[in-house]
């Protein structure tokens, strides 16, 4: 079986926000390296794709089994994507956040 992934449009302006970041983050070094940046999008990416085939593989979110979060391992740190499995062929990615960040954007 495989699922439908969408992004609503604030997680795709989270996902902006955190690229955009990393680049902002890079330039301010000496020995930036602006390609973290791709690196960082390919991570998410590669996880969001995974939600296609193992959405309840990730753990509950709330109280509902279909309220969830995906760990995305990047680097040292990585991202977390909060999703909704809606029906039996779709997830709705409702937000995605840096592990460090205290919680979603409000």
């Amino acid at each position: 079986m495989s699922f439908k992934v969408l992004l609503t449009r604030e997680a795709q302006q989270d996902i902006d926000r955190l690229h955009d970041f990393v680049i902002e983050r890079e330039l301010e070094r000496d020995d930036g390296d602006l390609e973290l940046a791709g690196e960082a999008i390919a991570a998410i990416a590669a996880g969001l794709k995974a939600l296609e085939r193992f959405p309840f593989t990730c753990r509950k979110a709330a109280l509902s089994p279909f309220l969830r979060e995906m760990v995305i391992a990047c680097g040292h740190t990585g991202y977390v994507a909060l999703f909704e499995i809606v029906d039996e062929a779709t997830v709705v990615v409702a937000a995605v956040r840096h592990q460090r960040e205290d919680d979603y954007r409000a």
